[in-house]
């Protein structure tokens, strides 16, 4: 745990494209001056110039490639749940050919990678037996595989046998939504196979995190920093190197409405842990509360809005149902604020 936490207060706009402006982490969006956060005390804002190198360093290293995918644009992962219990598309894919065709509809439509989950973490939801798991995930993976996807399948599991048996399948990454709390060896197993693995923050188990919410946290945003920094940690210890860790300071798991907007308020601060960073909000309930929309399928577009958000925050990758709104808002974005030349370059 650190005393000070430094947030690079996020540039987009043209005028601060070429000049002193400094790039964050390789990536489109500049900055000058950083907000100071400490515990107990007011922020303030200190201009980069003033801060020693090592302050600074975290955020001016660009990011390391995830999969094959370099983060110096945004990334859409694509969302593929074969379960009949999510809370957005439970039951849509759940079949193993529906589930191959979903996948390579989205890939179509722009998404740079897939990630297939079968145990729902919806708030509430009950843990699934390891087997039940497998055989839910493992034969679309391999499906796909089959079908000719050659683009990054990731495993969307806590469990580190259903992992195994995932990048066995054909899997080339792992996202952990539990952040190695609900099984820690899942590290070593990403270890073993030199598979890149998304952490993310979560607390407690799906059946009891949003119970806990509203007392479980002093500062929000510092606590889930400083929960981060100790996951990516162990992962290290485990044998993941740093390059190889994405992060994901876990919306709407275990967090009230207001602690969300907390955390997206002040994402560009979890650019200090020197990680890629995943956001996954799409057609979530804060979404819903906050546009009046009651039917999850039909919150492609505030999820959209938030995406653009983070975006302009600097978050390389966004987990995604609505592949498609997501990459025509994005693409507009890119030609508006970075330009028409940049934009068509990548």
């Amino acid at each position: 745990m650190t005393d000070t936490y430094l947030r690079p207060i996020p540039l987009t706009d043209p005028a601060y494209r070429g000049g002193k402006a400094l790039q964050l982490a390789g990536g489109w969006v500049r900055f000058t001056h950083l907000e100071r956060l400490r515990r107990g005390a007011a922020p303030d804002i200190v201009a980069a110039h003033d801060l020693p190198a090592a302050a600074l360093a975290p955020f001016l290293a660009p990011r390391p490639a995830v999969a094959g995918l370099t983060l110096d644009r945004p990334r859409l992962m694509g969302i593929l749940n074969v379960t009949p219990d999510s809370f957005s598309d439970g039951g849509v894919d759940d079949s193993v050919a529906a589930a191959i065709a979903r996948g390579q509809m989205m890939l179509g439509e722009g998404a740079d990678l897939i990630d297939i989950g079968g145990e729902s973490t919806r708030p509430g939801a009950r843990p699934l037996p390891v087997a039940e798991e497998i055989a839910r995930v493992a034969p679309v993976i391999a499906g796909l595989r089959a079908a000719g996807v050659g683009a990054p399948i990731s495993l969307d599991t806590r469990k580190a046998a259903v992992a195994e048996a995932g990048l066995r399948a054909g899997a080339g990454l792992l996202n952990d939504v539990s952040g190695l709390r609900h099984d820690p060896a899942l590290a070593r197993i990403a270890a073993h196979a030199g598979a890149p693995l998304i952490v993310m923050h979560s607390i407690g188990t799906p059946e009891t995190m949003q119970a806990m919410a509203p007392g479980a946290y002093g500062d929000v945003v510092l606590d889930v920093y400083d929960a981060l920094a100790a996951i990516v940690a162990e992962a290290e210890a485990a044998g993941v190197a740093r390059a190889r860790i994405m992060i994901d300071p876990g919306i709407g798991f275990g967090k009230t409405l207001d602690q969300n907007l907390a955390l997206l308020d002040r994402l560009s601060l979890f650019h200090g842990l020197g990680c890629g960073i995943l956001l996954g909000v799409s057609r979530k309930g804060m979404i819903g509360t906050l546009s009046g929309e009651t039917v999850a399928a039909r919150r492609g577009p505030g999820s959209a809005a938030i995406g653009l958000w983070a975006v302009l925050q600097g978050i390389q990758m966004l987990r995604v149902h609505d592949t498609a709104t997501h990459k025509q808002a994005i693409a507009l974005w890119q030609a508006l604020a970075l330009g028409r030349q940049e934009e068509q370059s990548t």
